[in-house]
């Protein structure tokens, strides 16, 4: 790999929507940790990079036999994702040109193709990249009711996912800005949009599914075990 490459995997949250007694990223999937099967599949795709692992300051949950890197360290989690990833690029020892890629621990089903096909886009494109996906649903606005207030024309629309990746020096100005200026942002994209770049669009496979609610595990569950029969991790 020519680029120095940093991954970045918040993983402080407290999953309260699972209803669970632990955070979501130790919920197990099989035998191991949502965390353990995200992490591996980063490693799969990227074993040279190195990894900066955001994690609440009191967890105790984790185990560092979960992390299959070899150049690796923790750093505290903040309150919000964006917090988190502030922390992290405080925390490494990035050149300005590195490449960053921001994961949600979550995600532990991305693909290695889409994976590596981030990370080409997000090298080429100054304005960074991030995997998404066409919005294929009809999308419906909500009205104050709860009623269908109308139909929203699709074409164009895209569903953001992770890892989103650009250069160390423009992330955190990025971010940096959205601080200063109070703008909300729900992913790095968006804060990067906020300085007038444009992200590359990368399509993404369908099944790069995001745990969220209980009925989440049994389907990354079954998302796995079919990428590993298929030999599609």
């Amino acid at each position: 790999m020519s680029e120095r490459l940093w991954l970045v995997v918040p993983a402080a949250g407290q999953g309260r929507r699972m209803g669970a007694d632990r955070p979501k990223q130790y919920l197990s999937i099989g035998a191991r940790p949502v965390l353990f099967h995200t992490l591996a599949r980063l490693h799969r795709a990227f074993p040279e990079a190195r990894l900066a692992l955001c994690l609440d300051a009191d967890d105790r949950w984790f185990d560092p036999a979960w992390v299959p890197f070899a150049q690796w360290q923790r750093v505290d989690g903040g309150a919000e994702r964006m917090q988190s990833v502030q922390n992290a690029l405080a925390a490494i020892d990035a050149r300005d040109d590195d490449l960053v890629l921001v994961h949600d621990v979550a995600r532990p089903c991305v693909s290695v193709a889409d994976l590596r096909a981030l990370f080409d886009a997000a090298t080429a494109h100054p304005g960074g990249a991030l995997l998404a996906m066409p919005v294929a649903d009809t999308m419906k606005r909500e009205s104050a009711a709860g009623l269908c207030a109308r139909t929203e024309p699709r074409d164009g629309l895209w569903h953001a996912l992770t890892p989103q990746g650009f250069r160390f020096s423009l992330l955190a100005r990025a971010l940096s800005n959205a601080v200063k200026h109070g703008v909300t942002v729900t992913d790095e994209a968006s804060a990067v949009e906020a300085l007038g770049h444009a992200p590359k669009l990368v399509s993404a496979r369908r099944d790069n599914l995001k745990i969220t609610h209980p009925d989440d595990l049994a389907l990354a569950a079954a998302i796995l075990a079919l990428q590993a029969g298929n030999s599609e991790e």
